[in-house]
């Protein structure tokens, strides 16, 4: 008479790991799908910048931030009463010679915010003996824009624009013009890494468990 022999009992997909599994994976699809949304409308807005190059009127500086995408590249002219403060930073003429960009914050009137002009390249950081004046030329993003982390912690503070002069003050060099074309556009490959790490999430976590399944 033979002895009964013991029957393992079969082994079952584990319940909850899986459920997060599948939580994460459809998280990462999400953003992925959410990174082509934004890929559209990036591009949209870089053919706004481009028809607004393109354009020769002037518009209305705008003092407040944030500023509107509509005037971004745009021209305008503003009226310096007095640079209340240099702020010298590294930059590039019109012919890619490196240098130092002088940023005037000028006061435009007894009240209010003042604005930012861009005068010129120079090639120390000695501010230009200028006094103000009249000044016209193409808006654009101001120096100071928030850090990813401080857009991520919802604290990020609008960057004021900034007018880079059409034509530098004496001697100095005019400022190279941001081009609408070198606006960044990454979202396509950012998707591309979401879907990425969604589908080798779930490959690994398929391989891991089916090993674990193996009698």
């Amino acid at each position: 008479m033979t002895e009964p022999t013991d029957v393992a009992p079969a082994r079952r997909w584990p319940l909850v790991p899986t459920l997060l599994v599948l939580v994460a994976v459809a998280v990462m699809i999400g953003l992925g799908v959410w990174q082509l949304q934004r890929k559209t409308e990036k591009e949209a807005l870089i053919a706004l910048f481009q028809r607004n190059t393109a354009m020769s009127s002037l518009v209305t500086y705008p003092k407040l931030p944030p500023v509107p995408d509509a005037v971004l590249f745009r021209k305008s002219s503003v009226v310096c009463l007095e640079p209340v403060q240099w702020d010298p930073r590294s930059g590039t003429d019109r012919k890619g010679t490196a240098g130092i960009r002088m940023i005037a914050d000028c006061r435009t009137g007894a009240e209010g915010p003042g604005v930012l002009v861009d005068v010129g390249i120079g090639d120390d950081f000695t501010p230009p003996a200028w006094k103000g004046g009249d000044v016209q030329g193409t808006i654009v993003p101001g120096p100071e824009q928030p850090t990813v982390m401080e857009r991520a912690l919802g604290k990020a503070v609008p960057a004021r624009a900034m007018l880079i002069a059409d034509v530098p003050v004496a001697g100095l060099r005019a400022s190279a013009v941001p081009s609408a074309d070198n606006t960044p556009n990454n979202h396509l490959a950012y998707a591309g890494q979401w879907f990425l790490f969604a589908a080798a999430a779930l490959v690994i976590y398929i391989l891991a468990v089916r090993r674990r399944l193996r009698p």
